[in-house]
This record gives structure tokens, sequence and C-alpha cells, in this order.
């Protein structure tokens, strides 16, 4: 069954014309053709609200008491059983009386749009949960009643209804909002122009975000990548540095300057794992983003200005605001910095470069050279030693040997050493060995003998030509080194992934893929957590498998996460982990994750099979078992027939008891191999109109002499309905049958017709006047069991394209049968 749709007509406060906005739209629908009744509507008084809801058919509502005092509510079960196309409900924050089936009005309205049922309905903003709080600030009035915002974002249209203050408040001296001793009250406390400004604001604040989620789903859908300014979006850019506190509130300054707009804050990871913000200062600066109104966000990229803009076309960012520089004029001048190199690929997005006391050349401290991840901390410093053990001994052993060394010999022997330096420690232990070597080649072996100036030009020629194939062999060395890096890394990554998909492959069930993944990646605890997707306020997260001790319930509880999907996440305790590890751990998360699916697959699969191989069984054992039987009751019946009548009233009874429980069991018998014949589709049919009145004389012909009690009304403008008029006679025999066993004695069963929506819906009932059911509500449950013979009817309604339901109206039988209506006979 389809959902219906749900209507939110929204206000700042009471009295803006809500429920008088409902009812319009409420009579509109039904002048257009539409089936509308009012489930609940409170004109608080108001004669033109009341008169407005005239000519609209009401749902009488229910009655109750609680503590000694009546009260009415909204009658769900009468609005159920009456499905119409659309139902107007008014106030949807409204809590129900106790003993009400919900406890809030607008679970009732969720069943409603469950069932397939439109409804329209009002708000007040102020009703809304996440605003509870502004709301009493603002008005001093705490709010008793709320709904949860995702009610109403799950709403398919939203409407605001406006009214400025100045207005607002005239319809109050006019007695059009509250009553006369009220408003004087209402008008120096909750409604003064003050109060009204603020919560309208909030009204169009909150729908401007609802509006904005649409608008945000509209580019997805159409691919739309370039920023659309329908609001200022300020994004800064974080790189866990010192500078990031500042970036932050200078962004915070921009975006308080335009009303109506939002920060975001970003950090980059990038991909290759060269670069590392420190963690410690990057929780802190998201602490403040969002105690500043903001909200952070982390991605990775190849490339920082790249993820940058791409996060910003993705968000709609309309400004980005980055820190100055921090590298030296020489690193800017071998290559842009990331200020430089998204502003040249910013297009329609401003870039505002904020500087700071950090950037370079604000400071002259002295910083050390960081070391590269492409041989670790260990061999960098390993080789920083070699180098300061090498050369100097190296130079020693020269010395002593002066007689047979020459310039060249030693340069030659220095380049050897900084190859050597080079290969353990990468690219910037090489440049500062061959530039100490340089130096020490010029000062011991260079005439004049240790002094740093260079007399003859071939000397100078030779020093420089060695400097720069140093400078060229070390970079060679640390480029290689790096490759090599990447290669045993890029090995890693495939040897743990192929294990994974081995492990996966040879159907190992998660626990024991977790643990794998936890023993790779050296963690104390991961699960796999998925969310629920009902209709909660807050997500609730439940654990799909789990190895190591105490793993993480929720996201926010792990160390590091790996989303999977919406509703599925990886979530790990224990050491931090590179920028390469999460993202190797985002691409063990996606296979766990296709592994749970095919799991849920596989015993979905397996269930389906399960279920038609049973299904198989009982249709053949059914159909095996109506077989057998058939022949044995049909000699039963004769021979209950070829007894003739007695004269003794005991015999009699007992005689006729048999034979009607016989012609019964050959009756049960017959519908259970029309059923195995539909199930099998062997059953024929030929859909025709055909006339209800007809056909109403040849089901009282086939019930026998109790037939013609049934009471019978049909309209006079019935049109003839689609269907086969063999089938169609045997399901109204089946419910008639039911209906009059159901029956109270002394009243027979009731079959009418009407004409709803382009088809006819036929009612049958048994004898229960409603005022018996009202009495007997309380005391009997339902009488409309799923019998055989109903269950064969509505399966025979449903192959002709119709529709066969129970109506759960009180203790009586009750069922609707919809088939489509045929088009007028021309005359």
């Amino acid at each position: 069954m389809a959902r219906g749709r749900l209507r939110i007509y929204l206000g700042a406060a009471p009295g803006v014309g809500k429920t008088y906005a409902m009812l319009e739209e409420g009579q509109r629908l039904a002048a257009a053709g539409s089936d509308v009744v009012v489930g609940f509507v409170e004109p608080h008084g108001r004669r033109p609200t009341a008169a407005l809801a005239e000519g609209l058919e009401t749902i009488p509502r229910s009655t109750m008491e609680y503590r000694g005092a009546t009260f009415t509510e909204m009658d769900l079960g009468a609005v159920l059983a009456r499905r119409p196309q659309v139902a107007l409900v008014d106030e949807l924050a409204h809590t129900n009386v106790p003993g009400s089936r919900h406890g809030k009005r607008w679970q009732d309205v969720e069943t409603l749009v469950d069932a397939g049922i439109d409804v329209v309905t009002t708000l007040n903003v102020q009703h809304l949960e996440s605003l509870g709080d502004v709301v009493r600030q603002i008005t001093g009035v705490p709010q008793r009643e709320t709904l949860p915002d995702e009610v109403a974002r799950r709403a398919d249209q939203i409407e605001l209804v406006d009214l400025p203050p100045e207005l607002l408040r005239r319809r109050m001296l006019h007695g059009e909002i509250y009553p006369s001793d009220r408003i004087e009250a209402a008008l120096t406390h909750y409604f003064r122009v003050g109060n009204l400004t603020a919560l309208r604001e909030l009204a169009l604040l909150w729908l401007a975000d609802r509006v904005e989620e649409g608008l945000q789903r509209y580019r997805a859908e159409h691919g739309i990548t370039t920023p659309w300014e329908t609001r200022e979006r300020i994004m800064v850019a974080l790189t866990g540095g010192p500078e990031g506190d500042t970036l932050i509130r200078r962004a915070a300054r921009v975006t308080a300057r335009i009303p109506g707009s939002e920060l975001l804050a970003l950090h980059v990871v990038p991909s290759d794992g060269l670069t590392h913000g420190d963690q410690a200062a990057l929780d802190t600066q998201r602490a403040l983003v969002e105690s500043l109104g903001g909200s952070y966000h982390q991605t990775t990229g190849d490339g920082i200005p790249e993820a940058l803009l791409q996060f910003a076309e993705a968000e709609n960012v309309t400004q980005i605001v980055l820190g100055a520089s921090r590298r030296g004029r020489f690193s800017t001048f071998l290559r842009g910095g990331v200020g430089h190199r998204t502003i040249q690929r910013s297009g329609p997005i401003d870039v505002l470069v904020v500087t700071h006391e950090h950037a370079a050349g604000a400071t002259s401290a002295l910083r050390l050279p960081r070391p590269s991840s492409a041989t670790g901390p260990r061999r960098f410093w390993t080789a920083m030693l070699l180098a300061a053990i090498t050369l100097p001994g190296l130079t020693a052993l020269l010395v002593l040997l002066d007689e047979h060394v020459d310039l060249a010999l030693a340069l030659v022997l220095y380049l050897l050493a900084v190859v050597v330096i080079a290969l353990v420690g990468g690219l910037v232990p090489a440049l500062l060995a061959a530039l100490a070597a340089g130096l020490l080649a010029n000062y011991f072996f260079t005439p004049p003998l240790h002094s740093l100036r260079v007399e003859r030009l071939a000397d100078v020629l030779a020093l420089v030509v060695y400097v720069v194939t140093a400078v060229i062999v070390g970079t060679a060395a640390g480029m290689a080194a790096r490759r090599t890096y990447q290669a045993v890394r890029a090995s890693s990554e495939a040897r743990a992934l192929s294990r994974l998909a081995t492990a996966m492959m040879h159907g190992q069930d998660l626990p024991t893929l977790l643990e794998q993944v936890r023993e790779d990646f050296g963690l104390d605890a991961v699960s796999l957590l998925e969310r629920d997707t009902g209709h909660a306020a807050e997500p609730r997260w439940y654990i799909v498998a789990s190895t190591g001790e105490h793993p993480p319930e929720r996201p926010y509880d792990a160390d590091v996460d790996s989303p999977v999907g919406d509703d599925l996440t990886l979530a790990a305790r224990g050491r931090p982990l590179s920028s390469d590890d999460q993202r190797l751990l985002g691409a063990c998360a996606a296979q766990l994750g296709m592994a749970y699916s095919h799991g849920r697959l596989a015993a979905h699969d397996a269930e389906t099979g399960l279920r038609a191989e049973a299904e198989h069984t009982r249709a053949s054992l059914l159909l095996t078992a109506s077989r057998d039987l058939r022949s044995p009751l049909r000699a039963a019946d004769e021979a209950l027939n070829s007894l003739g009548a007695r004269t003794d009233p005991k015999e009699a009874q007992l005689l006729g008891t048999a034979r009607s429980s016989v012609s019964r069991a050959v009756q049960l018998v017959s519908d259970l191999d029309e059923l195995s014949r539909l199930h099998a589709g062997a059953l024929d049919l030929y859909l025709r109109p055909v006339d209800l009145d007809e056909m109403l004389t040849a089901v009282m012909d086939a019930l026998g002499p109790g037939g013609h009690t049934i009471r019978c009304s049909l309209p006079e403008q019935l049109p003839d309905v689609i269907a086969d008029a063999a089938v169609l006679t045997r399901v109204l025999t089946a419910l008639a049958a039911e209906a009059q066993r159901h029956s109270p004695p002394p009243r027979p069963p009731r079959l009418t017709a009407e004409t709803r929506l382009g088809q006819v819906v036929i009612h049958v009932t048994d004898g229960t006047d409603a005022e018996v059911q009202d009495a007997e509500r309380a005391t009997r449950p339902s009488r409309t069991p799923d019998s055989l013979a109903l269950r064969m009817a509505r399966d025979l309604t449903e192959t002709m394209g119709g529709t066969l339901e129970t109506v759960a109206t009180g203790p009586g039988f009750a069922v609707e049968l919809t088939l489509p209506a045929a088009a007028p006979r021309r005359r």
C-alpha cells in the first residue's frame, strides 16, 4: 500500500490562520473531486473557521473520561475504517487523553499516513522540540506539548501561514483569537511585538533550513555542482596547526555579519600520508567551531586544494577562509602554496586569505626539518647520525692520507657517502650531508687549505659540480626511497585486502573477519554497527558483530570510525591510525559491508526458498487431500440422502446435522480444489461488465432457501462491475454464507453497494445493528475470522483486479469488496 502524503501549515503563533488555511485547502480538494473528511478540527469559537468546515464530512469524535472529566479526541479507528483520500487533522503536537491508542496526535497522523491516507494538519513553531528552550527564553512560557523535529521534516510539504505582528495584535483586539477576558493579558505577555517578531523569525529560519534540504536534494539529483548563492556558507580550512583558532574566529566574525549564513570547518587528510595534523589541536578547534554554531567536517584527498574545492562545491560553499602559508619563499617559489592553487581553481567561490602570527616571515624561529613519512622518523634520524659519524670520520682518514689524496678523490668519496646517507634516510639528510661534505672538501682539500676561500677556477668548478651532482643523486635516492615506501605500502594494503577477500570467499563469519581486521591494524576492539531506520528522533545503533574487549556500541564512542553507508559503519577502538591506515580501513569496511549485505541476502533467499518449498508442499498436500476426500464425501452425502425422512424427531435432527456437516465438508473440499487451481494459475477468467442485480439473483439461488432472507440494497444508478460472472457469483455466495452463519437468528445479513472514485464497493455485513455493535464492542471481539471461504474469496477477488478487506467496525462480520466500475452504457 502506498504511503499517504503529509502537508503541514506552520504558524509562528496562535491566531495566524493555520486552521482556516487547512479548511480552505480541504474545501478546494473536495471541490476538485477528492474524498475529504474532517478528522479533528478545533475552531476555538471562531465563527469564520467553524463556518468553513460546513459542507465537509466530519468523523464524530470519540468521548473519553479521565479523572472524572469528559474529553473528546479524534476517533482514529473511525477515520481508518472510513478510509478517505484526505483527512484534516488539527493541532499536530496535541497530547491525547491517557487511554488513547497513541500518546500524541502526531502518532495518530503517522498511522493515517502509513495507511495510505493524505493528511493536512497544523503546527505552531513553538511546539518544535529543538526550539523549546529558545521559545521559553523569548516568551517566558515553557512548552509542555512538543513535537520531534524529525516528524515535521518528514512532511511532504510545509507551508508557512504568516501575519505581521501588528496585524496579529489587531486581530486579538477585535476578539478574533481569544475571548475578551483573555485579550489584555495576552497582549501584555505572550503577544508582545518583540515576542511575535522573534517567533516569526524562528519560523522563517526553521522553514529556510527545510527548503535548503530540498534544494540540496534537487542539486544532487540534477548533478549541479556550481555554487548557488541562495545562502552564504563560509568554510574555514584547518590544518591542525596553531593558526586554526585565529582562522575560526575570523570566519565566525564574517558569518556573524551576514544574517542567515552558515559556518563550516574542514580538515583535509592527504591520502599520501605525507602530512599529519595535530589531533589534539584539531579536537580543540572542533570544539571551538561547534561552540560558535558551526559544523566540523573531515575528508581525504590526493591534493588539499582539490579536496577543499570538491567539498565546497558539494556543500554549495560561497566563501573559503584560508590561512597564509607557513612555508618559506623558496618552497613557495618551487611549488605554489595551497592558498595560491586554491585561488587559481576556485572559480565563482570567493577565497579569503587571513594572515596570522605563524605565517612565513612572521617569525624568525629556526624550525628543524620534519622527517619524511617515506622513510619514517627512525630511518631519518639514523641517516642524520650516520652523516654526523661518517663525514668527520672520512675527513679524518683523508687528512691522514694527505700525501695520496687530492680534491677529486675526496669529492668522489664524499659523493659515495652522500649516496649511502640518501639511501638510508631520504632526501633531507642527503642534502644536508652534501652541503656539509662540500664545506669539508673546501676547507681541508682545496688550496688554500684550512680556509673557505678558493683560488683556482678549476677547484671552484669541481666543488660546484660536486654539489650539483650530490643534490641530484640525493634527490634521486630520496625519490627512490619514497617510491619504495609507496610500493611496500601498496603491497601491504593489497595483501590485507586479499586476505580479507579470501576469508569472505571461504564463508568466514563476520566476527572472524572483524578479528582479522583488528589484528591487521593492531586495534583493541572492532565492531560493525547498524543504525535503526525507524522514526526515532535520536538515532539508535545496534552491534551486528564485534571482536576484542569493550567494542564500541556507537560511532561516537570509537576512536576511529569508517562509514559504510547511511545505516552501517565500522567502529574501532585502539591506537590512532595514520591517513593511509584510515583509507585502508575504509576499504576493509566496504568489504565487510558487502559481506554483511550478501549474508542478509543469502539468508533472505534461503528463507524465501524454504517458504516457497513449504508452500509448494502445502499446496500439493491440499490438492491430494481434496482429491482423495472428494469421493468418500460424495458417497457419504448420497448415502445420507438415501435414508429418507425420519419420523422420530431426535433421529431427524441427527440426520439433518449429519447432512449439513457432510455438505459443508463437500463445499470445503471444493474450495480447497479451487484455491489449488487458482494458485497454480489454472483458473481461466473472462472479464466483462457484469450487472450486480442479475448477479444477486444467482447468489440467492445458490444459497438455497436461506438466501432469500438476505436484505439487499443497491442504488438505482449503480454501474456494472468488471469481473468474471461465474467467479464473482462464487465470491458473493461465499461471503453471504459467512455473513449468514455469523448473523444472530432474528437479524438477516445485509448486502449494500456504492460508487466510490470510479469503483464499486460492495458491503457484506451480518445482521448486528449499529447500536448492538456499540454495546458489545467492549465485551466481544471482532468475529470476522480469516476462514478458508474468506481467503478463497479474497484470492479470487484479487485475481479479477479487485480488493477484499475486513472492516473492523465492531463485533460483527463486515467485509468490503471493491471492483473496477464499467463505463456507463450508451443509450
